[in-house]
């Protein structure tokens, strides 16, 4: 294990190499199928463009990616985010293509890479399962490992077998400087044993999923130190007899700013809340100066980060200023009830159980809900049922409402928090786009943060 900075080569003014032609008529049926997507009204395209494109060319996205310095960011909580981040802090150095839209699979990405040749960097979020075989064809100069926890079992499976796929993916990329978060013991044992790690103390609030070793079995401990830092050690070493404890990090975050190697140090306010997106934009700044950019310039390009594929936003609803959020599994539904304001005078909190978000919903049972005293609470989403029993359990009084634009219209006038998981946040962007509301006045906007 050891942790070092990788070079920095100086972008080449060389186009990407060129497709053959296999590949740029999958380009050209890709971006047909696209606008034939948007203009119907049936999505962004992003999906069913990379789609065509792979069937008419299995080898399309190696052939795209060629002659780009790539970055990919993984994990299961903080992608879109953070590779939002990251296109901002590359960005300071040359075009970058991306998926900003979180179409993280094979596809998605593909589409991204497809609408954008000339751009010789790319900032590519990726669903955790395909991360080894795009990693495969992309090469990538930098990878970011985020965190990992429990996500939907009936698609992802168990966390441990997730862990070892990640990290022999990785192993496989001996060219790629690793980003990863040292708080985090599954990402840990992803990175462990690998050449060139830019350590990260990106936080972990979560640990229900890292109570023993990864590699072992052995229980976790864990201690704050003098810092407020939460240190962390496996009670056995692992079997060639290292000790499997928390990294040394070369770049951390404070309240007030971010630090790392060589001393530098910069205040960082961003504009996105969160002390989990505080860590994601850590590890955003980290793999950019990796692959080049300067750390002030990177640093200031996070902080004006303030929407994420419409998440943080605040819409006006008929007077009542919505301020959205996305949660998709416990970790992710935990640090986003921190961020709800409980002094809003509403909270709608939106379930669906659809493939995108996993149709088991036993980990609602997961989520530590706490009361919102005061606040006027609605059960919605299409599973607004099976949340309306785990807020019963929970003793919220809630009212249950399945339709989440009618939930936000039935709260009182004011600032009303929303917090949706994937589908749902997704419809009612839909809904909200459709019934014509537009952003809030700006003084609800920062009310809000």
């Amino acid at each position: 294990m050891s942790s070092r900075a990788h070079p920095r080569p100086a972008l080449s003014d060389a186009p990407p190499t060129a497709l053959t032609a296999r590949g740029r008529a999958a380009v050209a049926a890709s971006r047909l199928a696209t606008w034939a997507s948007r203009v119907s009204g049936r999505g962004s395209g992003g999906m069913i463009g990379g789609l065509v494109a792979l069937k008419l060319d299995p080898g399309l996205m190696a052939q795209l990616a060629t002659g780009r310095r790539s970055a990919l960011v993984t994990g299961t909580n903080g992608k879109s985010t953070t590779t939002r981040m990251l296109t901002a802090a590359l960005a300071t150095t040359g075009p970058v293509a991306s998926n900003a839209n979180g179409d993280n699979m094979d596809a998605g990405i593909v589409s991204a890479l497809s609408a954008d040749r000339t751009a010789r960097l790319a900032a590519i979020e990726v669903d955790e399962l395909h991360t080894p075989a795009v990693a495969e064809n992309t090469r990538p100069e930098a990878i970011v490992l985020l965190n990992l926890s429990r996500d939907q079992l009936d698609r992802v499976g168990e966390i441990n077998s997730i862990e070892r796929r990640l990290r022999a993916g990785v192993a496989a990329q001996p060219q790629a400087t690793l980003v990863a978060n040292c708080d985090d013991v599954m990402i840990t044992s992803v990175a462990y044993d690998n050449p060139s790690v830019l350590w990260v103390a990106a936080g972990a609030p979560w640990s229900g999923d890292s109570v023993s070793c990864p590699r072992t079995g052995e229980p976790i401990s864990r201690t704050v130190d003098g810092t407020g830092a939460v240190r962390w050690r496996s009670t056995a070493p692992l079997p060639d007899g290292r000790e499997f404890a928390r990294p040394e990090p070369d770049w951390w975050v404070d309240d007030e700013a971010i630090h790392g190697p060589d001393g530098f140090s910069a205040p960082m306010r961003l504009a996105i809340p969160g002390r989990a997106n505080r860590g994601n934009a850590a590890q955003a700044v980290a793999a950019a100066v990796a692959m080049g950019a300067d750390p002030a310039a990177a640093v200031r390009a996070v902080e004006g980060v303030d929407d994420v594929a419409g998440r943080y936003s605040t819409v006006d609803v008929d007077g009542r200023a919505a301020h959205l959020l996305l949660a998709k599994n416990p970790a992710g539904w935990q640090e986003a009830l921190g961020m709800i304001d409980t002094s809003a005078d509403g909270l709608v909190i939106a379930v669906n159980g659809q493939t995108g978000d996993g149709v088991d919903l036993s980990w609602l049972w997961d989520v530590r809900f706490e009361s919102f005293e005061g606040v006027s609470v609605y059960a919605s989403g299409e599973r607004a049922a099976d949340l309306s029993v785990r807020l019963t359990y929970a003793g919220i009084d809630h009212v249950r409402e399945p339709d989440p634009l009618a939930a936000i219209r039935r709260c009182p006038a004011g600032r009303v928090e929303v917090l949706a998981n994937y589908t749902a946040f997704r419809d009612l962007g839909r809904a909200i786009a459709a019934a014509g509301f537009g952003p809030a006045n700006s003084d609800a906007k920062e009310q809000q943060r």
